[in-house]
C-alpha cells in the first residue's frame, strides 16, 4: 500500500450554489479535487473523505442528516474509501484520522477542500505538526469573503492569505496541474 494519502476535506453541499454558506469558486476548486481524487486511485494511494456536521440544531449549515451536508457528487466516495465524521474544524480532533493514517503506514498527505481559512488550515496545520509531509493544493480548495473591523476582506484574498502562510512553514503549495504534472 501506498505511504500517500489524499485527504478531501469538506467538499459539501452547502458549499455550493443554492447551499446555505455558499463559497467563492467551489466548483472550480471541485472540479481540481476529482482530478486529483482521479489521480491517487490510479496510484493506488488512499483517499479520505472528511465530513462535517454540526452537531446542534441551530446549525448555520452542515446541519446534521441533511441534503447540504452530504459530500458533492463531483468528489463522492467511491466503495470501500474511508469518510471519517468529524464535529470539529481540525479533521484530527476527535476523530481516528491519525490513528487510520498510522496503521496505513501514511507518511504524506495531499490535502485539498474547505473551507481555505478555517477546516483546510486547521487540518494541514496539524498535519504538519505531526510530522507528515504535506502537500497543500491550492487551486482546490475555496474561501469565502469575511468581515473584520468593519471591512469585507474578498474570498480571494483571505485564500491567499491563508495559503500564503501555509506555504512558509507548514506545506508545499501547488496548483491541481503542478501536482499531476509531478507525478507522471
Amino acid at each position: 500500500m501506498s505511504q500517500r494519502a489524499l485527504i478531501v476535506i469538506d467538499i459539501q453541499n452547502d458549499y455550493f450554489p443554492g447551499g446555505q454558506w455558499t463559497l467563492a469558486n467551489m466548483d472550480a476548486a471541485a472540479d481540481n479535487a476529482a482530478r486529483l481524487i482521479a489521480a491517487a486511485r490510479s496510484a493506488g494511494d488512499r483517499v479520505i473523505h472528511i465530513r462535517h456536521e454540526f452537531p446542534s440544531d441551530d446549525a448555520p449549515f452542515f446541519a446534521s442528516g441533511s441534503d447540504g451536508a452530504k459530500i458533492h457528487a463531483k468528489v463522492r466516495p467511491a466503495d470501500g474509501e474511508t469518510t471519517i465524521l468529524k464535529h470539529q474544524v481540525n479533521a484530527f480532533h476527535e476523530t481516528d484520522l491519525k490513528s487510520t493514517l498510522d496503521r496505513g503506514g501514511v507518511k504524506d498527505l495531499t490535502i485539498c477542500g474547505a473551507m481555505s481559512h478555517m477546516c483546510v488550515d486547521a487540518a494541514t496545520r496539524a498535519a504538519s505538526d505531526f510530522g507528515y509531509g504535506v502537500t497543500l493544493i491550492h487551486d482546490a480548495c475555496a474561501s469565502r469573503d469575511l468581515e473584520f473591523n468593519g471591512a469585507t476582506n474578498p474570498a480571494a484574498q483571505v485564500h491567499a492569505a491563508y495559503m500564503s502562510a501555509l506555504g512558509f512553514a507548514y506545506a508545499t503549495l501547488k496548483t491541481a496541474e503542478e501536482f499531476l504534472d509531478s507525478r507522471e
